[in-house]
């Protein structure tokens, strides 16, 4: 199966839909430590790129995903909303020029993303962010590239998962949950959740397809 524009939007309607359906999820975990607008910014800016997918002609992959940044950027103006253009801006120079990507290809350009959003954000995983679930979700696709896509997103949703979960054990480092210190210590990073609940999206996708 090559990845293509087709494919791309298809999933960010799935990633869309994810993020609205837990979007008073995420805003109940954002305000333990945060300020509370977590799932109204990723519901607003996923609705944002899917709609810009949805009407888009360009079928370069890199394109697409440099103008979906600049949308969400625009419509989730908050920490996670900078953050997650990062690593749309990430992937989108791997796969500039592309109208078709290989899973290769595809696990390539997410580490990518993964890896602007570590070096714009000074951050790593272990920090109780985004990137605890997706780091390792990374790294599992990177272990299966040479599978189908369906069982490497598999073993790569797992990983977020468990990902995810692990920051229950972790000390807020970033953002304003820095300031509860230890108190954020058995609390779920609402970030990390972001980032499992992307998996679960492109699973479902997947999964519909099969």
């Amino acid at each position: 199966m090559g990845f293509t524009k087709k494919h791309l939007t298809q999933v960010f309607i799935e990633i869309s839909t994810i993020m609205h359906e837990n979007r008073d999820y995420l805003i109940s975990l954002d305000q333990q430590n945060g300020d509370g607008d977590l799932g109204i910014s990723m519901d607003e800016g996923y609705r944002k790129v899917k709609e810009y997918l949805e009407q888009a002609e360009e079928v370069d992959l890199g394109k697409l995903f440099m103008q979906s940044a600049s949308v969400f950027n625009e419509s989730a103006p908050s920490s996670l909303g900078t953050i997650t253009a990062f690593a749309l801006m990430g992937i989108a120079k791997q796969l500039k020029g592309k109208n078709e990507a290989n899973l290769p290809e595809v696990a390539g350009a997410i580490m990518a993303g993964i890896e602007r959003i570590m070096e714009k954000g000074q951050s790593k995983p272990g920090e109780k962010t985004i990137l605890d679930s997706l780091y390792p979700a990374g790294l599992a696709l990177l272990d299966n590239k040479e599978k189908p896509f369906l069982v490497a997103f598999q073993v790569a949703l797992r990983a977020a998962r468990d990902g995810s979960e692990n920051t229950k054990s972790m000390r807020s480092v970033h953002g304003r949950a820095a300031y509860y210190g230890d108190k954020s210590i058995g609390l779920l990073d609402g970030g990390a959740e972001v980032g499992r609940l992307i998996f679960e999206a492109i699973m479902r996708y997947l999964e519909r397809k099969k």
